[in-house]
């Protein structure tokens, strides 16, 4: 979390131009916005930011750059099977007689992933600091994993690409879905939004607020917790298995043996609607779940919940 905190300030400036564009472009002049595409335009922007210091340039062109978002829809829609039946790969992705036959266009992401590596490496070789960008990050995603190339050579070349290509595509999607599912089951329950608004209108009433909200603040307002919680509940970003692989010494579950190296996953949809740990209403939305009950009950309904730890893990190790 220490590590995380430092990039707040950079998230910061690409909430400030997604603010600033909702304002210029819809709440000046009324027309309507589709709030799901803009939050997923703003998730790429502040993966861009995090990752390279620089902005892909959703927000300020109010356009999916590159149909990125509409192309990996439709790669998710092709890999998502495929990820749970592996041997079909072999007759789509690795066939060697359709692979003859497919025509490869450059991918966006990597375009702008390559173009920023060679802008780093060329900041990094300068040799006096006029030459260098006041902007620049030195702590971003991009200097981390120059850093840890430098230190280790037998990592291979394409090492680079792939890390922050992933770090944008997979962190910005699955960041998106979270925020979408806020914001969708906050409007269509007007209850849920009252209760969260008077939070937070209490909370920069008294002081304990700035815009934007900073980590520190943030996580002192209980029902903005479990607001996020229950969304990330009902709707997990993550929607397939999250595997595992048996150990050497075996391992029984639910009171079956499984031999080693046996795939194993849990899907956080079924585990999130358990009525032994959420409640008979494990179905509906109801963040007081996470509010009126013990202290016990709380850490076992968080030790079940497999939304936010599963898929930063998930994300951080592509």
């Amino acid at each position: 979390m220490s590590n995380m905190r430092s990039f707040e300030k950079y998230v910061d400036s690409t909430i400030s131009v997604f603010f600033e564009q909702l304002q210029s472009r819809f709440v000046s002049t009324g027309k309507e916005c589709d709030l799901g595409t803009w939050l997923q335009w703003f998730a790429f922007d502040f993966m861009g930011e995090i990752t390279f210091s620089k902005r892909l340039g959703f927000l300020e062109r109010a356009e999916d750059i590159g149909e990125i978002t509409e192309n990996i829809w439709k790669y998710f829609k092709k890999t998502s099977p495929i990820s749970q039946i592996p041997w079909v790969d072999s007759l789509w992705a690795k066939n060697p007689i359709l692979q003859r036959f497919k025509t490869v266009s450059a991918n966006p992401v990597v375009a702008f992933g390559v173009e920023r590596a060679r802008e780093r490496q060329q900041q990094n070789e300068a040799k006096d600091d006029v030459s260098r960008d006041e902007n620049l990050n030195d702590q971003d995603f991009l200097s981390r994993f120059l850093g840890a190339i430098k230190k280790d050579p037998t990592i291979p070349p394409f090492a680079l690409t792939a890390w922050t290509t992933s770090n944008v595509t997979a962190g910005s999607d699955t960041t998106a879905i979270l925020l979408r599912t806020v914001f969708h089951n906050l409007l269509t329950h007007p209850e849920s939004m009252h209760k969260l608004m008077s939070e937070l209108d209490f909370a920069a009433a008294e002081g304990h607020l700035t815009t934007p909200a900073r980590w520190d603040e943030a996580r002192t307002l209980p029902y903005l917790d479990a607001v996020i919680k229950e969304a990330g509940r009902l709707h997990p970003p993550f929607g397939l298995h999250l595997e595992r692989v048996v150990p050497d010494s075996g391992a029984t579950i639910c009171g079956k043996y499984l031999e080693p190296g046996t795939v194993v996953g849990m899907n956080a949809w079924v585990a999130h609607r358990d009525p032994d740990t959420f409640g008979i209403d494990c179905e509906n939305w109801n963040p007081d779940r996470w509010l009126n009950c013990s202290d016990d009950k709380r850490r076992v309904m968080e030790h079940a919940l497999l939304t936010v730890s599963r898929w930063v893990y998930y994300v951080s190790t592509r």
